[in-house]
């Protein structure tokens, strides 16, 4: 039942932005500030006193050795255990949705590194923490206590269960991906609080926000999201799992919306990009996405997850709408947009990655097509489009991607 945001949408080992350097950490101070303004503030979070609590948070602390030069990148790290430190963004994204208040008791299932309850500590009187796999959780708590979270109470355990003893809780954050709300946590919420938790299947998930009214959860959905499949019971039984012998996108046409929102269902982290609704224009249905940019290196993407066998899909067809005005390289001269299939093995470590493109300068809409390998170890996979640094403008639609026969 432990999981984490693995998303960043791009990907080098988990994700590092092709133009970007390791980061030393002798001022973190100073990474943590840019990261925030950069990707956090810059991507819409407005709650102040959340911008405080993770400009305040020391994530390196939270992050293995190996990767703690990542830890200023708004990208998801591996923490072992097949897990994931969730990007900062979402991060502060579910805060903000949650807003945390100064007398809330706040129950968060699946610790993982322990990030998200370190920055709870400082927004609520008290944080219980759960997390299923004995190693992460003794780990995290460790690291929370040598850092003084002295608010922040944890436990090995099944989340899922919730923390009867404890309950009623105010507020609940859920960073792990089960396919419904389990009626534990129903239970323990107290009326009128509120619960942040994504829901869905195991590579297409939504992000919603739950009230307790008169008992009942009333639900409003946030945005598409992905977390990394659990660890525990509820992950082997859940009823609808993807087939990985017939990898396929959803919602490749952009035309379904995620409940009343303007962000297409089944993608997940768009950034400089919005669904255009215009029929005259759009090669298939109404609607297609569009992206832009006038900052070189800014993060322009949307992505999607799906399940992938190498062992039985060797090789994959795709093909999509394309339309580019002013296409410029970013950063360096090799920055371009491409369309982009990253590969994970099963323990989640990147294979590489195939791509179709570069996309230069202005042209109309026209059909793309191309095939890429699949390394024989895949296991999962992420497509990752946009203009990836570039500047100008990048429209895409119409995407199909199935086993080249």
């Amino acid at each position: 039942m432990s999981g984490g945001f693995i998303a960043s949408l791009l990907v080098v080992a988990v994700m590092v932005p092709r133009f970007a350097n390791a980061q030393s950490l002798a001022n973190w101070e100073s990474l943590c500030e840019k990261m925030v303004d950069e990707e956090i503030v810059a991507a819409g979070v407005k709650n102040q006193r959340v911008i405080d609590a993770v400009r305040r948070t020391p994530r390196h602390e939270f992050v293995p050795l190996p990767q703690r030069k990542y830890a200023y990148y708004d990208m998801a790290l591996p923490i072992g255990e097949q897990q994931t430190i969730s990007p900062p963004f979402v991060v502060a994204y579910m805060t903000e949705q949650l807003d945390p208040q100064p007398s809330d008791k706040v129950l968060e299932i699946g610790t993982g590194s322990g990030y998200q309850a370190a920055i709870l500590s400082p927004l609520a009187k008290e944080v219980y923490s759960i997390e299923i796999v004995p190693e992460l959780g003794h780990r995290a708590a460790r690291t929370l206590k040598r850092l003084k979270y002295d608010n922040v109470h944890t436990r090995v355990g099944d989340g899922f269960l919730g923390w009867p003893e404890a309950a009623p809780f105010d507020k609940i954050i859920v960073t792990c991906s089960p396919e419904k709300v389990p009626q534990p946590l129903v239970d323990q919420l107290a009326e009128g609080g509120q619960m942040v938790i994504p829901v869905g299947e195991r590579y297409s998930q939504n992000l919603y926000l739950f009230r307790k009214t008169d008992g009942e959860l009333v639900k409003e959905a946030l945005r598409g999201t992905f977390f990394v499949p659990m660890t525990g019971q509820a992950e082997e039984n859940r009823e609808k799992l993807p087939d990985p012998t017939r990898p396929k996108i959803e919602n490749g046409d952009f035309e379904e919306l995620l409940g009343e929102s303007e962000l297409p269902a089944g993608w997940y982290y768009l950034r400089q990009g919005k669904v255009v609704s215009n029929p005259s224009q759009a090669p298939s249905g109404k609607r297609y996405v569009e992206f832009e940019s006038t900052e070189a290196g800014r993060g322009s993407r949307l992505l999607q997850s799906f399940a992938i066998d190498g062992r039985e899909v060797r090789t994959l067809k795709v093909a999509f709408d394309v339309k580019g005005d002013s296409i410029g390289h970013g950063q360096k001269v090799t920055d371009w947009p491409y369309f982009v299939v990253t590969f994970y093995d099963e323990r989640r470590a990147t294979l590489g990655s195939e791509v179709v493109g570069p996309f230069r300068g202005t042209f109309d809409w026209y059909r793309q097509r191309g095939t890429l390998s699949v390394p024989v170890r895949a296991r999962e996979a992420i497509l990752r489009i946009g203009l990836l640094g570039a500047t100008g403008k990048l429209s895409i639609d119409d995407i199909e991607l199935a086993v080249a026969e």
